[in-house]
């Protein structure tokens, strides 16, 4: 078993609003809920410089999440690598829950049929192809583990820029070793204990497809 754990800044955690709310529309009674399993994309993005980083911070704050907000998903989580010796790459990561695989597959195509969406992310979507806004985009499907089939936004109180947290990837030699860390997640009792802890975990996930795998996150 192969433990990374990659520390990440948080610029936006549930963001466009209150977590809590409920509206009409996303309101479930406590049993669907408690049984639905989320499906997670996390995108990560990749710089060679600092303007393509701007560029896509402005894409993301001011079309990206609205958009993907007036398709119902309302917490979306983005976050900046911290850099190290080891690694100075600097990269953004955006996490992405959605209720089932059939919202997952509609959401890019019906953004782009958002034309508030295309008039604010303009610089981003029309990028030349010799001046890209990115070095490149990983995308990694997870669904949510059956222990904490929810994300959940962490209770704090800090100012956002000042949070840090630990993204956990448990990559596995073998699919039996890998199954076997899923179960001590969840039948071993080991989300139980990292709520006593307070760990103030976001998601679990198992890799559905990715780079690495097998794999959970």
């Amino acid at each position: 078993m192969k433990t990374i754990k990659l520390l990440l800044a948080c610029l936006i955690l549930a963001s466009c609003g209150n977590p809590n709310t409920e509206t009409e529309e996303t309101t479930q009674s406590p049993e669907t809920a408690s049984n639905q399993r989320e499906f997670y994309q996390l995108k990560i993005y990749t710089f060679s410089s600092e303007e393509q980083e701007a560029t896509v911070d402005h894409y993301l704050e001011n079309a990206f999440m609205p958009a993907v907000k007036r398709q119902g998903i309302d917490k979306v989580g983005v976050f900046k690598s911290r850099i190290t010796e080891t690694d100075t790459v600097q990269k953004t990561f955006v996490l992405l829950p959605f209720e089932d695989l059939e919202q997952f597959r509609a959401l890019e195509e019906n953004i782009m049929n958002d034309s508030t969406y295309a008039s604010a992310g303009s610089t981003y979507i029309d990028a030349n192809y010799d001046n890209p806004p990115y070095d490149r985009i990983q995308s990694i499907l997870m669904r949510a583990f059956p222990d904490m089939p929810q994300m959940k936004t962490p209770n704090l109180d800090s100012p956002r820029s000042e949070r840090v947290y630990e993204l956990r990837s448990y990559e596995s030699p073998t699919e039996k070793y890998y199954w076997n860390k899923v179960d001590m997640f969840n039948a071993g009792g080991e989300i139980p204990l990292f709520d006593r802890l307070d760990f103030q975990a976001v998601f679990y996930g198992e890799v559905l497809s990715g780079p690495k795998m097998p794999n959970l996150m």
